[in-house]
């Protein structure tokens, strides 16, 4: 059993976010996309809905992402819905594409979860991806109470010195590689998959530049912060006790950054390379990681700690074998 996603709207919105859901957070198994067209009428869309959900395997449940409540997409939908009492559906409206996203990473996190146990999560991501920039903008009850997060992790003072919390030992559940740093597919894709609690850019470039730290704490997915530090502040985290419940997602622009911390002591074993961008020297080793000699020679001492590389853009691509595709390049 797994749960069969439907998107469906007026027109081709519904195709449009597919698409971008796609390019965010990879291509995905199980969803249909269905479109009402200016010279359909009820019946074609119903049939539509039936062509869609028989798409799926028998035992699937199905989730529906439609436009608008009360619209052609949602009746059919829901007539679908009525006439199928025995399977189990459920039928949300206000598409938007933080709602696609978390459905995919609803499914993702959990494979075995129905409709029931997700569809409030995916609502709340909804809701929660309609803000206003600037922030004041946003209406008084819609805000969020949290406090801006902190440029070091542990908020300086609020906890004292030496103070040992949980096992004292800083939990990265991912290290990154990421020219991007923290986007749409680390905030959506990997941040979920990795259960972090706390997204940390260490970067001594992007610590500097006031305008970057301000975009990338923005870009921080609900109920999850965003730090940006330099190198040596990472360092001294991971040997911070007060970071023993702090599960992060550390993000690198270059790998000899996350050289300068594995050697420095921040106990990572395994790098994922998400991308490394173009530029004049360096060559194209796939579709989104570019290298020279010294970026080839960073990973080589990185090897040489232990350190080993999951290259993948998104979770759900496939591993690829980042010293093979190095020699197949032939970086000069």
């Amino acid at each position: 059993m797994a749960i069969g996603i439907v998107i469906a709207s007026h027109g081709e919105f519904a195709a449009g976010i597919h698409q971008s859901g796609s390019m965010i957070f990879g291509e995905q198994e199980k969803v249909q996309v269905v479109t009402f067209m200016p010279n359909e009428g009820p019946d074609d869309l119903y049939a539509k809905f039936n062509d869609a959900v028989a798409a799926f395997d028998a035992d699937d449940e199905i989730l529906i992402l439609a436009d608008l409540w009360s619209g052609s997409p949602f009746n059919q939908a829901s007539r679908v819905m009525e006439e199928s009492p025995d399977r189990k559906f459920a039928v949300i409206t206000g598409l938007n594409l933080p709602m696609l996203i978390q459905a995919y990473t609803e499914r993702m996190m959990d494979a075995s979860a129905g409709v029931d146990q997700v569809v409030a999560n995916i609502i709340k991501e909804a809701k929660g991806g309609v803000k206003a920039l600037p922030e004041e903008l946003n209406p008084a009850e819609s805000e969020k109470t949290a406090a801006p997060a902190e440029e070091s992790p542990v908020a300086q003072g609020a906890i004292p010195e030496g103070t040992v919390i949980g096992d004292g030992k800083l939990k990265i559940n991912l290290a990154r590689v990421d020219t991007r740093l923290l986007h749409g597919q680390v905030a959506t894709g990997w941040t979920p998959a990795s259960k972090a609690d706390r997204i940390i850019v260490a970067s001594d470039t992007v610590a500097k530049d006031e305008l970057r730290k301000d975009l990338i704490k923005q870009a921080a997915p609900n109920g999850v912060k965003a730090n940006v530090v330099p190198i040596k502040k990472l360092i001294e985290a991971a040997k911070d006790p007060r970071f023993g419940n702090t599960h992060a997602l550390i993000l690198f622009e270059t790998p000899q950054e996350a050289l300068e911390a594995i050697e420095g002591g921040v106990p990572i074993k395994e790098l994922n390379i998400g991308s490394m961008a173009h530029s004049t020297g360096k060559t194209m080793v796939n579709n989104v990681l570019s290298m020279d000699k010294n970026d080839v020679a960073t990973f080589e001492k990185l090897r040489d700690l232990g350190v080993s590389f999951d290259v993948r853009k998104v979770p759900n691509d496939s591993q690829k074998d980042l010293f093979e595709l190095i020699e197949k390049a032939n970086v000069q």
